[in-house]
């Protein structure tokens, strides 16, 4: 199966086809730094990097440029109350940005350009608007004229006419059309600025992302990406700018990725549920978090809250512990080689699991970039290898039955590293999952195991009292006991206990 793309400029799945045979070039329009980023902006960041990821092991060579918007209200306003300049906030969150990417175990794209450093560019693209009538020039500010490109409004599905018509914009009496954009904003007391034909200012926010795709993957390119909030204004008027100046299609496949809830709530900061990268990371492991972000569709909304994240780090643990047991009990005869009609003796099931993950894998793949379900054929063969290891107990596997537990152990490794799962040695990760959990808790192992233990006592003794009030104790340090009938387990939860 070829790979198919949901195109959100034409509503549908298409065969992609790249411009260059072997050869991508992807725009992903990256943050404005002006603070720590968020968990929104965390998966966007790892929808793409899978993308990334995925597109190369097809055997692509991928141009993947993602920018930084450096200069924007925000942080100057951010910069005016710090009573710092501009530059240093954006380098501080650019920064900052960097670290969180690292931590989520990204790739690093092909290029990062910043706007500040393309303002040329972009006042050559204006230049040829202005030239050509499709943009203006009204008090300080240059905009473009909406109604002089007959292709507004097709990425977000808008007739020009309702949104004129509805148009919920600021008022400003020097615009023609209540929808037409700021391409240049003429400067303001104290604020930095750029000259320009127009006098001096600054660029809008969409022309940015217009001059630095077109410098680096040229006027028309295969693939534009960014979060489903960008799909309107943000990229319709890159569009519209873009294909205005240069007379060219754009990018060919527009690609964006769902929302972040939290608890079933819109993010905001205004609700006071703004969860931030850091934030998370305090407790939860950054391939947990990955987890969780592709185990749904990327077009399909997530819900971030205790349950969906925990089951996520409980899944990554399971494939991390068998993949581990697989590798230590298969190690001294792992490696032989034995017919497959042997081979499939040992375990029916488990050898078809085996067998089909590559097929079944690259067709989940090929289809928009379905990880909720490749995830779900990897976690076919985990359960089918967890169980055939379970049958020898603790003992090492020999012979076919090694090499089949090795085959299958190998697979789950090669297709998760594909989306950035199972990156490092088992034991790496439980040392990691362990300090991790406890890191935020203000308890130690060794405190929370003898609370347990006379938790456990006061039960049995029905002392239920004093086991409510250790239980209660350990929840203000976030940490949730869950009873089972072969002992208590504990997790650490994501947020802290209202109240």
């Amino acid at each position: 199966m070829a790979l198919q793309i949901y195109n959100t400029l034409t509503g549908k799945k298409e065969e992609f086809v790249p411009l260059e045979p072997g050869r991508v070039k992807m725009y992903v329009c990256g943050i404005t730094v002006y603070d720590l980023c968020h968990i929104g902006h965390a998966r966007s960041a790892i929808v793409f990097d899978v993308i990334y990821r995925f597109l190369m092991s097809l055997g692509y060579e991928v141009s993947y440029v993602r920018n930084f918007t450096d200069i924007d209200d925000k942080i100057l306003r951010r910069a005016t109350a710090e009573g710092v300049d501009y530059r240093t906030i954006a380098e501080r969150f650019i920064r900052t940005f960097h670290e969180d990417m690292e931590a989520l175990g990204l790739l690093p794209p092909t290029m990062e350009p910043l706007a500040t450093e393309h303002i040329p560019e972009m006042i050559g693209i204006i230049r040829t608007l202005v030239e050509k009538g499709v943009a203006y020039k009204a008090g300080t500010d240059v905009y473009f004229s909406v109604e002089r490109f007959s292709g507004y409004g097709r990425l977000s599905g808008r007739e020009l006419e309702d949104m004129v018509a509805g148009a919920r914009v600021e008022v400003d009496e020097n615009k023609s059309n209540p929808l037409d954009f700021v391409l240049w904003k003429g400067s303001k007391p104290g604020e930095p600025a750029w000259e320009s034909p127009w006098g001096p200012g600054r660029p809008g926010w969409h022309i940015e992302c217009s001059a630095m795709a077109t410098k680096y993957l040229g006027t028309t390119f295969d693939v534009h990406g960014g979060g489903k909030d960008l799909v309107f204004p943000h990229h319709e008027n890159e569009i519209a700018q873009a294909e205005a100046a240069f007379d060219a299609p754009f990018a060919h496949y527009w690609v964006h990725n769902g929302f972040v809830n939290i608890n079933n709530e819109k993010m905001s900061k205004s609700l006071g549920n703004f969860v931030t990268i850091r934030d998370v990371l305090e407790c939860v492991h950054p391939e947990s978090l990955r987890l969780f972000v592709i185990s749904k569709h990327y077009r399909s909304p997530v819900d971030f809250c205790d349950e969906t994240v925990g089951e996520a780090e409980r899944g990554l643990e399971r494939l991390y512990s068998t993949v581990e047991t697989a590798l230590e009990r298969t190690a001294k005869d792992g490696g032989a080689d034995y017919p497959d009609d042997v081979l499939k003796k040992q375990d029916v099931e488990l050898y078809e699991k085996w067998e089909s993950l590559p097929a079944l894998f690259a067709e989940a793949m090929n289809n928009d970039f379905n990880t909720a379900q490749a995830v779900g054929y990897i976690f076919a063969l985990q359960r089918n290898l967890q169980r055939f290891l379970d049958k020898f107990g603790r003992k090492n596997l020999k012979g076919p039955a090694a090499r089949l537990a090795a085959l299958a152990a190998d697979s789950l490794l090669k297709h998760c590293r594909v989306m950035g799962l199972l990156m490092l040695e088992p034991e790496v990760f439980f040392d990691r999952q362990r300090k991790l959990k406890l890191k935020t808790s203000g308890v130690t192992e060794e405190e929370l195991n003898d609370l347990i233990a006379l938790r456990h006592k006061a039960r049995l003794e029905k002392n239920f009292a004093e086991a409510d009030r250790i239980r209660k104790e350990l929840e203000e340090k976030r940490i949730q006991l869950e009873d089972f009938p072969e002992g208590t387990k504990w997790r650490v939860s994501l947020q802290p206990p209202v109240g």
